[in-house]
C-alpha cells in the first residue's frame, strides 16, 4: 500500500523543455510502483521562456534570473508542492536564496550529487571531473562542492569547453546534429588527467548520456536529482534491475 502521507513533486523545469521531460520520466521509472495511484503527485512548471542561465550569469543579471525562480518557486508552494525540484544545475547558484524564501524544501541537486560521489568513490587524492555549461563552470558551482568534499574537480581545458557548449547549445537545446567525436576528444582530456569519474552537472548532457548510452564512469546529477526527489516526497526507489 502507498503512503497517503506522500508530498508533490514541484517540478520548476522547462531549462530546457527535453530535460525536463527526461527528469519526469525518471521519477515514473525510477518510483516503486505498480499502479498508477503508488507514482508521486507532481506539478510541472515547464517554464521555457525563462532567460538563459549561462548568459544571464555571465551578463550580470543574476537578480533579474533570482527573481523569476522565486516567482516560480511561490507558485509552486502556492499550487500545493511540498517538495520543489529543479532540474537545472546552473540555477543552482540560486538556491540557498531560493530556499531562504520559501516554506518548503528544495533538493539541492549539487549537493546531493557530491554526497552521492563521497560515498562511492572513496580514496585519497581522488579527481573528478565537471562537464557543464560556461555558466556553471564560472560560478565554480561543484567545484567549491567537490573540494569542501575533499575531492579535486578537473574541469576541462577552453577547447574542450567550447566542444561541450557546442554538445549542449547546438546539439541537444537546438536539436541539431552532435558529431560524438566532440565528446571523444573530452573524453580523452578527462582520462589522461585521470579522473576517476566524470560529472554530467547540466541537464542536456543528461539526454546526451541516454542518446548515447554512456557507461557508468559519467555521474547523472538529474538521475541523483529524481532518487533525492522520490525519497522527499516519502516515496520509495525502485530496486535495480525492477523493471
Amino acid at each position: 500500500m502507498w503512503n497517503d502521507d506522500r508530498k508533490t513533486l514541484g517540478v520548476l523545469g522547462g531549462m530546457g523543455p527535453l530535460a525536463t521531460q527526461l527528469f519526469y520520466r525518471m521519477i515514473i521509472d525510477k518510483t516503486d510502483a505498480r499502479c498508477d495511484q503508488e507514482h508521486l503527485n507532481m506539478i510541472i512548471l515547464s517554464h521555457a521562456t525563462m532567460p538563459d542561465r549561462t548568459k544571464e550569469i555571465l551578463g550580470g543579471r543574476t537578480e533579474d534570473l533570482f527573481q523569476l525562480l522565486l516567482k516560480d518557486a511561490a507558485m509552486l508552494e502556492r499550487s500545493g508542492a511540498g517538495v520543489i525540484a529543479i532540474p537545472c544545475n546552473t540555477s543552482h547558484v540560486l538556491i540557498s536564496r531560493l530556499q531562504e524564501n520559501v516554506g518548503i524544501p528544495i533538493v539541492d541537486m549539487v549537493g546531493e550529487t557530491v554526497k552521492h560521489i563521497a560515498g562511492t568513490h572513496p580514496g585519497q587524492g581522488l579527481q573528478i571531473a565537471v562537464l557543464a555549461t560556461d555558466g556553471t563552470i564560472n560560478t565554480g558551482l561543484y567545484q567549491k562542492a567537490l573540494e569542501q568534499a575533499g575531492v579535486t574537480p578537473v574541469v576541462p581545458a577552453a577547447e574542450s569547453q567550447k566542444l561541450v557548449m557546442k554538445i549542449i547549445y547546438d546539439g541537444v537545446k537546438n536539436g541539431g546534429t552532435i558529431d560524438f567525436a566532440d565528446f571523444l576528444t573530452v573524453q580523452k582530456e578527462i582520462q589522461e588527467k585521470e579522473c576517476r569519474a566524470a560529472i554530467l552537472a547540466c541537464t542536456e548532457l543528461s539526454c546526451f548520456k541516454e542518446m548515447y548510452n554512456l557507461p557508468g564512469f559519467y555521474i547523472d546529477s538529474m538521475e541523483i536529482l529524481a532518487e533525492r526527489s522520490i525519497l522527499a516526497c516519502g516515496g520509495k526507489i525502485k530496486e535495480t534491475g525492477e523493471k
